[in-house]
């Protein structure tokens, strides 16, 4: 590590505080997470996105759009993205608007594509002509790594690639981000790409998705049905991912050069655990009925992928707080308490601030 890279390691409020972000996709599970951490910061946010893409979702019941500017758009069209980001004058752009599921990105390809690299090329190409604009961290996805389904965990230096349209989609927009920092930023805005694992918390409501669609059966008191039971992914919880994006932003921001790169945030290595491991510790925890296997054939989906963050680790200082058995307790007692208590916002705030307390006991202040 080179020297004047050692920083706290720790996301910092101050640092945040009056500070102009602009957020696609926000209406979203991981964006509605950040969009609400960077309000509590006292950040100015404005959020570029279409409507929330489940019913419920987290955006609306934490009622996020009161907390920041909320501007309806499709990164795919390129006029709107170009207006937004004129109208904001952001200093930090966070693109996070995607198609982000796999088994729907075979059904819709080309709305795949279309959103997950033009999306990115159109974000990209707007932020070239945003005076004052200091840093862009594009969030792509651990899927982004051509998956030779080995043991071995992917290091930022491996190939981009794809099975599934999907995963292609997100290799490729790796690439426009390469080309894009080379081409026009040289000069001007630092740029990033973050690649988190499979991401998991509180309040997201997505189709297809392994522990939403547990949460929907067990709150429905039925048992699960689980896809690729030995499936292998790197778990996290949405708020460690998170706190790697914003620290990323801040080396950005403060001009560090060498942190306009690619980034992996992952869990430790013990919590890259198969998805039967998952479905075992949430059914026990919430108390439901035991899982049983989904029938019929399965769209491909990678069935070994995990992520090596030495870089994160050693250069950022970055590290998970969240273990996976705590984090699956994190999301059981969100949802419980939705139940009773029916405030998303708070509980959600609750949550920000245990996990400032576990960054703090951890010693990362």
């Amino acid at each position: 590590m080179g020297t004047g890279r050692a920083v706290e390691g720790l996301v910092s409020p101050e640092g945040w505080a009056g500070r102009k972000v602009f957020i696609t996709g926000h209406t979203g599970f991981k964006g509605s997470w950040l969009a609400l951490w960077l309000a509590q910061m006292g950040a100015d946010v404005v959020g570029f996105s279409l409507p929330a893409p489940t019913e419920p979702s987290l955006f609306d019941l934490a009622r996020i759009s009161e907390l920041i500017t909320h501007v309806e758009g499709d990164v795919r069209d390129f006029a709107a993205v170009e207006a937004a980001m004129d109208r904001a004058r952001p200093e930090v752009v966070f693109h996070l608007a995607a198609q982000p599921l796999v088994r729907l990105s075979y059904e819709q390809p080309v709305e795949t594509f279309a959103t997950n690299v033009q999306g990115t090329v159109h974000v990209l190409d707007a932020s070239r002509r945003v005076p004052g604009l200091r840093a862009v961290v594009c969030v792509t996805s651990d899927k982004c790594y051509e998956n030779r389904e080995w043991i071995w965990p992917y290091r930022e230096s491996d190939p981009m690639g794809g099975y599934d349209p999907y995963s292609s989609s997100k290799g490729a927009a790796e690439l426009v981000i390469s080309a894009y920092r080379r081409s026009y930023f040289e000069n001007g805005p630092l740029v990033a790409s973050v690649r988190a694992g499979n991401v998991i918390g509180g309040g997201d409501w997505s189709a297809d998705r392994l522990i939403p669609d547990i949460i929907r059966a067990l709150t429905a008191g039925e048992p699960p049905l689980i896809r690729s039971p030995a499936s292998v992914r790197p778990w996290q919880h949405v708020l460690d991912a998170l706190s790697g994006y914003l620290l990323v932003a801040q080396h950005l921001m403060r001009g560090d050069r060498w942190a306009a790169d690619g980034w992996n945030f992952g869990p430790s290595d013990d919590d890259a655990r198969p998805v039967r491991w998952i479905a075992d510790r949430l059914v026990t925890t919430w108390g439901g009925l035991p899982w049983d296997g989904a029938a019929g054939a399965q769209p491909h989906e990678a069935r070994m992928l995990r992520l090596d963050c030495s870089k994160a680790r050693n250069e950022l200082r970055w590290r998970p707080v969240l273990g996976l058995d705590k984090a699956i307790d994190m999301i059981v007692e969100w949802h419980r308490q939705m139940i009773d208590k029916d405030d998303a916002r708070a509980i959600s705030l609750a949550q920000l601030t245990h996990y400032r307390a576990q960054q703090r006991a951890l010693g990362l202040d």
